[in-house]
């Protein structure tokens, strides 16, 4: 039986190609310098984000299920060691499902929770935007993670501004986003019964269209059938359009601004990334990078040399 020709580069190729499977079999890895992420994802699941007013794969879908889809798609997009927590809001408080965790070994328990998350999770039916807000800024004063808070901004009933909380105590001591959801034009708010059947949309009659809270932030003399015991807000029955919803852009960038955090309207999945992977929130850190495949890539180089003339 002949021995290995040396001369031939083949035999060579060879050696090369067996050296390198080994190698990419021991799961070589090495450390290097990436930009890390904690995050909390705080999602609005009040009746108004039901609203289906974004478009995805060419079918209408509501703002909770496009909000879902972004975050997804955000998980995929965040580095290995970064961490993530998810918490839902209604009424006026949030509530935190789960301490963050990592998103690559925990990715299918994130996933899970946020394909689960329903408006039927919500205590009760009012969406105060601002007290809730401010409650959550103050749950996060002693945390480290990033918030994103995911809301349409759209309050029920309407805010009394004479009873607005102040945010501004708040700059300086949180890091987080307002992320925006929703279109500029009001839409109907579909009405679903206890069972999550359909029964079509929220009609004048059935929402509130003025705060009745406390003392009206109207001059008493404009209101009709003022009483400032038993009728602050006049006799007047009103009718609006809270029916109805939209984004209320303007009020998220204010109360934002106030508080010291920033803005991203949600257009798409990159639209959050583009929020979300700042620099402001970025932590470095040292990770391990699986790199098997360049050794398994230079072995199936060096086979197809053997076959070359």
């Amino acid at each position: 039986m002949p021995g290995p020709n040396f001369r031939d580069y083949r035999w060579w190729l060879l050696v090369l190609a067996l050296l390198m499977t080994v190698l990419a079999a021991t799961g070589p890895t090495r450390q290097r310098q990436r930009p890390l992420y904690q995050l909390i994802f705080v999602v609005d699941i009040t009746r108004s984000m039901n609203t289906e007013d974004y478009v995805r794969e060419g079918r209408a879908v509501s703002r909770l299920d496009f909000v879902k889809h972004s975050l997804r798609e955000q998980l995929l997009a965040l580095p290995c060691q970064s961490r993530v927590g998810l918490g839902i809001f209604t009424e006026r408080r949030s509530a935190l499902l789960f301490e963050p965790i990592e998103v690559c070994s925990g990715f299918n328990e994130i996933d899970a929770a946020l394909a689960a998350l329903d408006w039927r999770m919500a205590w009760a039916a009012d969406s105060r935007i601002a007290a809730g807000l401010a409650r959550t800024l103050e749950d996060f004063k002693t945390r480290e993670e990033t918030l994103v808070f995911l809301t349409d901004g759209q309050e029920a009933p309407p805010p009394n501004a004479r009873y607005q909380p102040d945010l501004g105590e708040f700059r300086g001591q949180v890091q987080g986003v307002i992320i925006g959801v929703g279109g500029d034009n009001p839409a109907p708010i579909p009405k679903f019964d206890a069972n999550g059947q359909r029964l079509g949309f929220y009609k004048p009659e059935d929402v509130p269209h003025r705060s009745t809270f406390g003392e009206s932030d109207l001059n008493p003399e404009k209101i009709q059938g003022y009483d400032a015991r038993n009728a602050p807000f006049g006799s007047q029955a009103v009718i609006g359009d809270e029916h109805l919803s939209r984004l209320h852009e303007d009020y998220l960038r204010r109360l934002a601004a106030e508080a010291g955090l920033s803005y991203q309207r949600l257009t798409d999945p990159g639209s959050l990334r583009l929020a979300l992977q700042q620099a402001a929130f970025a932590k470095s850190g040292v990770v391990s990078e699986d790199v098997a495949w360049q050794y398994a890539g230079l072995a199936l180089l060096a086979l197809v040399g053997v076959f070359v003339k």
